[in-house]
């Protein structure tokens, strides 16, 4: 499992910015971001590679941030391969709260972070069905 670090900013210019270069600074590596907005705010969702330390720096800054466990797991770069991982969780009834994707990764498979509130069983699942779960 990964640690997601999840930021609340405001819908403005720049506010993606100002958590970016917090993590220059500090030179924390940035591997996957998504973002999610709502009419007053907006939520990064953030894997680096160093999760405590970041957490720890935005907070400091201001930031409101939030911790979660993840899913992550390599999936083959071809159709169905994603509906292929979700029928396995279904049959083992575990539902998804968010999913996201990062696939730039050079000569190496597209990666899948998802969360949901079954983690152990997901992770297990999944590695029963032969699927790759990134530590």
């Amino acid at each position: 499992m990964l640690k997601q670090i999840s930021v609340f900013v405001e819908n403005v210019a720049g506010s993606l910015m100002k958590v970016t270069k917090e993590l220059v600074a500090e030179g924390i590596n940035l591997r996957a971001i998504s973002s999610f907005d709502t009419p007053e705010f907006g939520i990064l969702r953030l894997i680096v590679d160093r999760p405590e330390e970041t957490a720890q720096l935005l907070k400091d800054k201001g930031f409101f941030v939030q911790t979660k466990d993840v899913i992550a797991v390599e999936i083959e770069d071809r159709s169905g391969s994603l509906n292929q991982m979700l029928e396995v969780l279904a049959e083992g009834n575990i539902s998804i709260n968010y999913i996201y994707s990062f696939v730039i990764r050079e000569d190496q498979a597209p990666v899948m972070v998802f969360q949901t509130e079954y983690l152990e069983e997901a992770v297990q699942i999944l590695k029963n069905h032969g699927i790759n779960v990134i530590d």
